[in-house]
């Protein structure tokens, strides 16, 4: 038996936008996600830079406690 998929949307959680729309924006106008990188201290890296979602909250998607069990890289694909 052949397993079939069905893909019923599109969503992006980026550096640059998240959804499509503001996405594609970002697209339009060159916005780089690039710069330096606040989610930990970098100081023991030669590289200080990276591509950091910093505009996502997970409450938007989830219950506090379904955000508590999910990577966040997961709160990612799902919220998308």
């Amino acid at each position: 038996m052949k397993r079939r998929v069905v893909v019923t949307g599109l969503g992006a959680v980026t550096p640059i936008g998240i959804g499509l729309e503001t996405l594609w924006s970002s697209i339009q106008q060159c916005v780089s996600g690039v710069d330096t990188i606040t989610a930990f201290d970098p100081a023991e890296f030669p590289v200080r830079i990276a591509g950091e979602v910093r505009d996502f909250d997970p409450d938007r998607y989830f219950s506090p406690k379904e955000a508590r069990h999910l990577d966040r890289f997961c709160q990612f694909a799902i919220a998308a």
